[in-house]
C-alpha cells in the first residue's frame, strides 16, 4: 500500500504544478490579449487619422524655413 500512496502522492504534485502553471499561463495570454486590444486600437486611430489626411500635412501650411 506505501507503493501506491507514494504513486499518488506524486500524481497529485504533478496535478497541482500543472494547475499553477495554468493559472501563470493563462494570466499571461488575457494580460497579452489585453495588450493586443489596445494595440489594435491605436493602429485603428492611426489609420483613421490618416485616411482623413490629419497626419498628412498640406504644402501650403507649410511655412519655409527662415533662411528662405
Amino acid at each position: 500500500m506505501a507503493d501506491l500512496e507514494k504513486k499518488i502522492i506524486e500524481l497529485e504534485k504533478k496535478v497541482a504544478f500543472q494547475d499553477h502553471a495554468i493559472s501563470e499561463l493563462n494570466a499571461t495570454v488575457t494580460d497579452q490579449y489585453k495588450r493586443l486590444e489596445a494595440l489594435e486600437r491605436e493602429l485603428k486611430l492611426v489609420k483613421d487619422k490618416h485616411n482623413s489626411g490629419d497626419l498628412v500635412r498640406q504644402q501650403e501650411d507649410e511655412e519655409k524655413p527662415p533662411h528662405y
